[in-house]
């Protein structure tokens, strides 16, 4: 993402529930149903001049044509303050 001009990323380990539905697991002799699967959460911030090559960038390293791709969600920001200079707005991106 460097190679077109992103400075951040935030990325999580978070767990979730999709079409994957889950699976059986067996611990000490019982069944159980597995529902949350674990699963990676990316965040970026960036300008509307960068949304589309973020989102090509992001299909590009995420997918292998398999359930579990996960999905992009693209909101808009209000504000975006950055709390150490008082910069708004794209600066502070």
């Amino acid at each position: 993402m460097i190679n077109i001009g992103i400075q951040g990323v935030t990325v999580s380990d978070v767990k979730g529930y999709g079409r994957q539905k889950g699976h059986t697991e067996l611990y000490r002799g019982a069944e159980y149903q597995v529902d949350l699967l674990p699963k990676i959460k990316i965040e970026v911030a960036v300008t509307e001049e960068l949304l589309e090559q973020a989102i090509d960038a992001i299909i590009d390293s995420a997918s292998n044509d398999k359930i579990g791709d996960g999905k992009i969600f693209v909101t808009s920001l209000e504000e975006v303050i950055r709390i150490r200079t008082g910069e708004r707005g794209k600066n502070a991106i």
